[in-house]
């Protein structure tokens, strides 16, 4: 048998259809092993704890989603304060100010203007 990877998460459909065979095992009144992790009881109790686990990473993935959108939210305020400061900068100093250089903009005399295209004339 090859080693199992880990790291994968199985399909939910496998899950089920082992969930399925656990219930129908528990139908089975004469079964029994001398395999102990095979046992009723330890099935159940793996069981158990894979249903803890996974309302434990429901619970953890709507935290982590609350607080990304928290995060994401704060970034936004943040982003529009600074463009609004921006334009304050803008309205107090001039576009072409030393001041509104330091904010991040750029002088109004250091943009470059245009050049205007010649047109090549078609021959037809």
């Amino acid at each position: 048998m090859p080693a199992q990877d880990t790291t994968r998460r199985l399909r939910p459909q496998l899950i089920s259809q082992d969930i399925t065979s656990l219930h129908g095992l528990q139908t089975i009144s004469t079964y029994d092993t001398t395999r102990v992790n095979t046992s009723v009881a330890n099935l159940q109790q793996a069981y158990q704890d894979m249903l803890a686990q996974r309302q434990a990473e429901t619970e953890k993935l709507t935290l982590y989603r609350a607080a990304a959108d928290a995060a994401r939210l704060a970034e936004w305020e943040f982003h529009n304060a600074i463009l609004a400061m921006k334009e304050v900068v803008r309205g107090q100093y001039g576009s072409d100010s030393d001041q509104a250089q330091a904010v991040g903009l750029k002088k109004k005399s250091d943009r470059k203007r245009p050049n205007r295209k010649k047109s090549v004339a078609v021959a037809s």
